[in-house]
Order: structure tokens, then C-alpha cells, then sequence
């Protein structure tokens, strides 16, 4: 059954969800077969390491960057259309929502994707602190914390009325894109190789990339035959958890892509670690172990909306289409992560050694 068949089937709302819901299904199997994780990256990156947590990000990029230049080339989407790019950026909010949010998922162990694969691993810290973050990004969205975040964003925001494209501004050909992707895909590949990654992880840290493609497409495709305004968006996750809880607790919420993501990657990352046998059961070790949790959680909650995505929405699907601010985001997170594994986990290190 194609795309246009399926709207006509059950309507382009549900089928938005759908799509979300195979994103997800995809990405969370992927990113929990792959252990994918930005935070464990930047600190193995903080260390001196280029070991195996910097190849998975770096494929998982990579991979992300060739399948959606590619897909752009062909016409099968296009990235100006896509949300992100659309509407006006904030580079204020990408420096200090990116360093927050940086600070947060160091503290946190875990990038926002990252505790909801963890979650549906049967990992109870992941599932509080999910939730915090979860009403932290809707309180920044929609309720106390909105006026502080609208009032940082609005410092330095994006001139013309829409995000910086990177490869337009730089006047790179076409297919500049595509070629910074398979460059990275080959230093990821040579860091892989000499980790001795297997090729099952390696083809997992790829399905995340590609997940963030289907995604574009999908909902590429979708736009194109609707008769509404449809947004043109893949895998990110503060907006999405914030969205996902408000369908939940209220009733005149309506389906969309963001209402089948979040729940597609926690039944893709529960069914792949039960099919693997690694669902347990698992709570917080001690009360100071919480509160840095939560604390983290709820740096990434507000830092993420303010920076307008999470470690994947900037890092890898803004990313992925050259957004400017997603760019200056993704650095800013990177900084943030190392200068707090540094100043708080390597000094703890140090001082009980």
C-alpha cells in the first residue's frame, strides 16, 4: 500500500503519526543495538579517546549527512522546506541552550534520545528523569519558564526570516553536502577500524542516520499530497516529549509526526533489547545520584527548547540539512558536555585517586 493510499485510508493526521511511529521504530532499535549516545562521545572526546562511543557518533552523523543530501539531490525532499530551515533561527538560543543542555546530559548520563531508549530498557533513572525533562521542555514551551526562554532567544535571532542554510551561504556546489558526509563516513569508518568495532554495531550506528532520513522523507512526501499545511520534520526530542505528555493529559489534543516518535522509539529500543536479552530492571544507586539526575534533566528540558532541538534534533537531523543554528547548537552542546565532564567527573576522578 503506498503513501497516498494510506491517507486516503485513515486521514493525513493519523498517517503523520504513523510515520513518526516508524522513524521511531527504526531509531530506537538502532540507537539501542548501537549504544548510541552523544554524552558518552564528548566525554570519551574530553579524555583524549577516539574509541568506540566518537565512531558510532561520528557514522551515525555521517550517515545521517549522506542519506538526506542524497535524498535532497533527488529530489525526493527538499531542505528549505523543512520546519527547522522555514523560520527564524536564534543564535543566542543555540549558545546557551546548547551549553545547557551540554551541562545537562553529562550530569544526566544521557542525551534526551538517549534516556528514552534507556527507559524502554527497563532502566528506571532514565524513565524519572525523562519525565522531568519532559515537563521542564513543556514548561518552556507553554508555561512559566516560556517568557525567560522567549526573552534569551530573542537576543540573537537569524536575519531574512528564516535559519541560516550553511551551504547556500557558502556557496558550495549542490552536492557539497553529500561530499562533506562520505568524508566524515570514511574518518568514522578508519576510527571504527581501528577500535575493532563490530560490523553489527557499525550497521546499527548507520540505521540512526538513516532513521533521521526516513524521517525527511517521509514527511517530505507527505506534505506534498496534503490539502493542510503539513511540517516537514524528523527525529528530535524536546518538543516531542512535551507533545507526547500533553497528548496524554489532555483531551482535545490532535495525532501528529511528533506523537508517533516518541512512543515508536521506546517500542523499538524495549523489543530490541528483550529480543537481546539486556531488559532489567535498574533504579538510581543513592539520593546524590538522583538529584545530579534530575538536575540534568532539567537543564536539557529548558536548554534544549531554548536551543530549539536536543543532541539529535540539532545534532544529527538539523545537522544532517546544514541549519545554522543546529551547527552552532551541536559545538555549543560538544563544549558545554566536555567542560563539565572535566570540571565535575574527571576532578572527582582525580581527587579520589
Amino acid at each position: 500500500m503506498d503513501l497516498l493510499a494510506i491517507v486516503e485510508r485513515i486521514g493525513e493526521s493519523p498517517t503523520a503519526a504513523l510515520l513518526g511511529l516508524l522513524t521511531g521504530v527504526i531509531f530506537g532499535v538502532a540507537a539501542q543495538r548501537s549504544r548510541f549516545c552523544l554524552r558518552a562521545a564528548t566525554v570519551e572526546f574530553a579524555r583524549g579517546q577516539m574509541g568506540n562511543r566518537v565512531a558510532v557518533w561520528l557514522l551515525t552523523f555521517s550517515t545521517a549527512v549522506v542519506w538526506v543530501q542524497a535524498a535532497d539531490l533527488l529530489g525526493w525532499m527538499r531542505s528549505e522546506d523543512a520546519r527547522i530551515m522555514a523560520v527564524p533561527g536564534s543564535w543566542s538560543g543555540a549558545i546557551l541552550g546548547g551549553l545547557m543542555f551540554g551541562v545537562g546530559m553529562v550530569l544526566a548520563r544521557g542525551c534526551s534520545g538517549r534516556l528514552l531508549v534507556l527507559a524502554a530498557t527497563g532502566n528506571l533513572r532514565s524513565v524519572v528523569s525523562g519525565l522531568v525533562f519532559a515537563v521542564v521542555a513543556q514548561m518552556s514551551l507553554a508555561g512559566w519558564l516560556a517568557p525567560s526562554r522567549d526573552k534569551l532567544a530573542n537576543l540573537w535571532i537569524t536575519s531574512g526570516g528564516h535559519n541560516m542554510d550553511l551551504l547556500a551561504t557558502s556557496g558550495v556546489p549542490e552536492y557539497g553536502g553529500l561530499f562533506f558526509g562520505i568524508v566524515v563516513a570514511l574518518i568514522a569508518l578508519g576510527v571504527s577500524l581501528h577500535n575493532r568495532i563490530s560490523l553489527q554495531t557499525l550497521f546499527f550506528a548507520s540505521g540512526v542516520g538513516f532513521a533521521v532520513a526516513v524521517g525527511w522523507v517521509s514527511t517530505f512526501s507527505l506534505a506534498q499530497m496534503s490539502f493542510e499545511p503539513m511540517q516537514i520534520e524528523s527525529a528530535t526530542f524536546t518538543g516531542p516529549s512535551a507533545n507526547t505528555l500533553m497528548f496524554f493529559l489532555v483531551s482535545d489534543t490532535v495525532l501528529e509526526f511528533d506523537i508517533g516518535l516518541v512512543p515508536g522509539v521506546f517500542l523499538g529500543a524495549f523489543l530490541a533489547s528483550w529480543l537481546a536479552g539486556e531488559f532489567r530492571f535498574q533504579g538510581f544507586e543513592d539520593e546524590a545520584n538522583m538529584r545530579r539526575a534530575l538536575t540534568g534533566a532539567a537543564l536539557m528540558g529548558f536548554g534544549g527548547m531554548l536551543a530549539g532541538g536536543c543532541a539529535i534534533g540539532n545534532g544529527v537531523t538539523g545537522g544532517s540539512i546544514f541549519v545554522g543554528t543546529a551547527w552552532v547548537a551541536l559545538f555549543a552542546m560538544w563544549a558545554g558536555a566536555m567542560a563539565t565532564d572535566f570540571l565535575v567527573d574527571q576532578r572527582r576522578v582525580s581527587a579520589t585517586a
